[in-house]
């Protein structure tokens, strides 16, 4: 399943990050690598956390609390 979500998010293009010299050092442990002055986006460890993310988004939510979902790209503008 891990398999399927990776490749679906690959085709969606989730691994672009943002430009190399705009980035958090925080994120390095999710960084697969770079490329043309763009992070690429590590799409395994990305599947794993969505889980989690998942799980604790359903467990506020479950619990009546409020969810604020925030977005930088311009292409997420409309999901968000």
């Amino acid at each position: 399943m891990v398999d399927d979500l990776v490749k679906k998010l690959l085709e969606s293009g989730v691994h672009f990050g943002h430009q190399t010299q705009r980035w958090n050092p925080k994120m390095k442990r999710f960084i697969f690598g770079q490329r043309s002055g763009i992070y690429i986006i590590d799409l395994e460890k990305t599947a794993e956390n969505l889980g989690y993310a998942k799980d604790f988004v359903r467990d506020i939510a479950a619990k009546g609390g409020k969810i604020l979902f925030v977005g930088t790209k311009k292409q997420a503008q409309m999901i968000v």
